[in-house]
């Protein structure tokens, strides 16, 4: 039995159909590659020592065997930068829990990772 033909006028709205879902594919598969190899950092910690210097503790996730450069920062009450150190995480697990010291130019009130990149 043959598949009975789209109603007259109709074919432009089964076209734009098509290319929608297509785009929609696209976008979904595009998203969930791009998560799986997302780099991120969540601080957990941090610990103000002295009016120099203070401690962070953060989180790392990435995807398994990948060695990452973290850039953690102090900051000041009115969220300047006032110390920042940056922190080679070796490759290993998918999470890794890391502490730094920063040393800092004034009072911090806070540390924050500031950002995560791969490494060679």
């Amino acid at each position: 039995m043959p598949l009975p033909r789209p109603a007259p006028g109709t074919t432009r709205w089964w076209v734009v159909g098509g290319v929608g879902i297509t785009a929609a594919v696209a976008v979904i598969v595009w998203l969930g590659l791009a998560s799986a190899n997302a780099l991120g950092a969540d601080v957990t910690t941090y610990n103000v020592v002295s009016d120099s210097e203070i401690t962070v503790g953060y989180d790392v996730h990435r995807p398994d065997g990948v060695a990452v450069r973290c850039t953690v920062e102090a900051q000041d009450v009115r969220h300047a930068r006032v110390g920042t150190v940056t922190d080679d995480v070796p490759a290993g697990a998918r999470s890794v829990h890391r502490e730094v010291t920063v040393r800092t130019s004034a009072r911090a009130v806070t540390g924050v990772v500031a950002s995560c990149v791969r490494t060679p």
